[in-house]
Parts: structure tokens; C-alpha cells; sequence
């Protein structure tokens, strides 16, 4: 089935800048495979704890592909609800709900900001609060880390993925992510020069260690399920950006009643530093 590619309304001076998130996963729905979305409930085991998300309701705030929507679907949660900022996000997330659940009463799928106030309110409280990779896109991260907090019960999970602060180097990348948004010519500079460099560094690598160089495109999908190719794109576009120290997250979380439960960082390279945190009764 087509997804149909949303324009959007009246679009802002922030919004020119903003990356397309949604039209970059309506085409990862086309290379979407079982063994990826066996992958993405992997990951959620693996963070959370191998029966948590069963029985639980899952909010999954900023769902992008819903991919992990899904997976905390076939992980027998009892309740999801999928939200994304960017409508040809949210007509992904209804995409897999068509293709998997389609009678599905307990997955609802809608348009909605983590930084509106009201719509946060209406929510209500879940056992687990998602958002893996989101909150940094929004231009206003601290204050979407902290619309979050509401929204988990006590006893609760809160499970955020952040960009990793490596000072002046995501300063130069903030710059280029700025760049590829502001138009054709913006976006195929940056392609042009870094989609090589990263093909050819992991080429360097790879027979360095004497790896076979595909073998990195084909296992790329035991990380979380996702595609390496898209996850490029996603990371070269992805504007807004903001990041933070590991530390930084802990202590915002740490001074409102939450403590960190587990903690998997990107070794300080670029990337994202997760957390899940336990709101206590």
C-alpha cells in the first residue's frame, strides 16, 4: 500500500529547516522485514526487561516509523498509542497498524507535539512512556524531557534515547544538519560528501579487521531493526539538534523523583546515549 506524502500547513521558518522525518521512514516501510521487527522487540527486551512490556500500556511518544509501536504490539502489550509530530510519520505508524493489527482497538495512531501542554494532559499516565531518539529533534529538548514526566505512572518506566554532547564536533555537525535542510542544493552537498565518507570508513575498517565489508549492511538490522541507509539519512538531515552528557540527563531525571535503572552509552562518538528510568510509587 502507497502512503501518501503530507504537505504541510503553513509551514513556518522553523519548519523550512525542519527534516522530513516521516517521508525518510515511509521508505523504510518498502526494506521493513520480520527479521527487523524481531529485531525491534529484541531491543525493547533487552532495555526494559523481557516481560514488562507484556500487559503494560505503551506510550510511544514521537513514533517515527512505528516500528517499535509494533513490536511492543506482538510483545502482548495491552494498550499503545502512537504519536508523532509529523504527519507522514503518523501515516507510517497506521501503515504497520493496517499491515499487522488491522482490528486492533488497543493501538490508536494520531497526530500530536510532546510539547503541547494540553495534548500531553489528555494522555493520561502508562506504564511505559517511549521515546527513543525524539525529544533532541524537537528545537525545545529540555522542556520535552520534562513534558514526558507527567505521563508515566508510578510505578512507571520512562525509556529516552539522547544525542551524545561531544562539544565543538556537534557544533560543525548542527551546522551541517542546518545546511542539508535549506534546500536541494544544501542537501545534495552533504550527501555527496558524506554518504561516501562513511562508506568508505567502514570499508577502511572492515578490512583493517579483516571483516567482509557487506556483512556490515546485512547485520546493520540487529541494531534495533533499523536500516543502515536510512539511519544515515535520518542522521544527516535530522534538524533540529540538540545534545547532552550522559550526566546531564541523569541529574534533569535524578531531581524529579526518577532514578536511572539502565544506562547504554555510544562509547562518546556520535550517536545516542540510552536511558530507562524508574519512576518509584
Amino acid at each position: 500500500m502507497a502512503i501518501t506524502i503530507a504537505e504541510p500547513e503553513n509551514p513556518g521558518a522553523n519548519e523550512r529547516t525542519r527534516f522530513p522525518f516521516g517521508r525518510n521512514w515511509a521508505s523504510f516501510l518498502d526494506v521493513l522485514t520480520e527479521a527487523r521487527i524481531q529485531e525491534a522487540e529484541r531491543s525493547l527486551k533487552e532495555m526494559l526487561g523481557a516481560d514488562r512490556v507484556a500487559g503494560a500500556a505503551f506510550l510511544d511518544a514521537g513514533s517515527g516509523s512505528g516500528l517499535f509501536s509494533l513490536a511492543a504490539m506482538r510483545l502482548g502489550a495491552r494498550r499503545v498509542h502512537s504519536f508523532d509530530f509529523d504527519p507522514d510519520s503518523v501515516g507510517c505508524a497506521r501503515e504497520l497498524r493496517r499491515r499487522y493489527f488491522p482490528d486492533a482497538e488497543n493501538w490508536t495512531v494520531e497526530q500530536g507535539s510532546v510539547l503541547d501542554p494540553d495534548y500531553m494532559n489528555r494522555l493520561g499516565q502508562w506504564d511505559i512512556v517511549y521515546s527513543w531518539g525524539v525529544l533532541h529533534h524537537t528545537g525545545r529538548m529540555w522542556e520535552a524531557l520534562a513534558r514526558v514526566i507527567p505521563n508515566v505512572k508510578q510505578p512507571g518506566l520512562l525509556f529516552v534515547s539522547i544525542y551524545n554532547d561531544q562539544g565543538r564536533t556537534s557544533s560543525a555537525w548542527r551546522f551541517i544538519k542546518r545546511l542539508y535542510n535549506t534546500g536541494t542544493i544544501g542537501k545534495a552537498s552533504v550527501i555527496s560528501v558524506f554518504v561516501p565518507y562513511f562508506a568508505m570508513r567502514g570499508l577502511t575498517i572492515d578490512l583493517i579487521q579483516g571483516r567482509h565489508p557487506a556483512a556490515r549492511y546485512r547485520e546493520y538490522r540487529t541494531s534495533r531493526g533499523m536500516s543502515l541507509l536510512h539511519d544515515w539519512n535520518d542522521w544527516l538531515g535530522g534538524y533540529p539538534f540538540e545534545v547532552a552528557k550522559p550526566e546531564e540527563v541523569f541529574d534533569f531525571y535524578r531531581s524529579r523523583g526518577f532514578w536511572l535503572e539502565k544506562l547504554t552509552t555510544c562509547g562518546g562518538r556520535f550517536g545516542c546515549n540510552e536511558f530507562v528510568f524508574a519512576r518509584p510509587a
